[in-house]
């Protein structure tokens, strides 16, 4: 990403240093959560139109509240799970 645009570049960083830290707690290791957000953003690195860019970022940031949710569903599931197991007993 050329410095056209020192916002998105700066907002592009923020997204992944989000996404790394959610990526570091993913429930399924075998699916390489760090990996692949590697290869996303070095797949993308190319881009220097604007709307490209924030086309990506969208993207992202919509990876972002669904990984987000599946952690929320995960706990709930596992919550759920835990207190039907002591109410049979």
């Amino acid at each position: 990403m050329v410095a056209a645009n020192p916002q998105l570049r700066w907002a592009a960083i923020r997204l992944y240093k989000d996404l790394h830290r959610i990526g570091r707690e993913y429930p399924d290791p075998k699916y390489d959560f760090l990996g692949k957000l590697r290869r996303g953003y070095e797949r993308n690195r190319h881009l220097t139109n604007e709307e490209e860019i924030r086309k990506a970022l969208a993207l992202g940031e919509y990876i972002k509240k669904e990984t987000l949710a599946l952690y929320s569903l995960k706990k709930y599931r596992a919550l759920k799970r835990r207190y039907d197991e002591g109410l049979s007993e």
